[in-house]
């Protein structure tokens, strides 16, 4: 039970942190207003219901963290990617791959 509910609202911190250093794209699943009311920098913006057609071409070797709001829609996402082959993680809430971020780099 505690492994689904951390699949559905974020994976654990030591995960997000490894795909991070591995250099992974951060997408943020919520919708375009959303996202332009603060998001992780540099991240990419695909609505939830757009994923299938934003993911086409992503290269199967380039981790991805989804985030959204809570952590239930990047879950859907993370499970998506997963499904189609992708190395994904459910970042949870953006702003707890945004601390996960400055963390990583106040480390450097």
């Amino acid at each position: 039970m505690l492994g689904l509910l951390r699949s559905l609202m974020g994976g654990s911190n030591d995960e997000l942190d490894n795909v991070l250093k591995q250099g992974a794209v951060v997408i943020d699943v919520r919708t375009r207003a959303e996202f332009q009311g603060g998001h992780v920098a540099g991240s990419k913006n695909i609505p939830l219901a757009e994923i299938a057609e934003g993911l086409k071409g992503h290269p199967p070797s380039k981790p991805i963290v989804f985030c959204c709001a809570s952590g239930g829609r990047s879950g859907q996402a993370t499970s998506y990617a997963v499904s189609k082959g992708l190395t994904a993680v459910n970042g949870g809430p953006w702003t707890n791959v945004n601390r996960a971020i400055q963390n990583l780099n106040q480390e450097k």
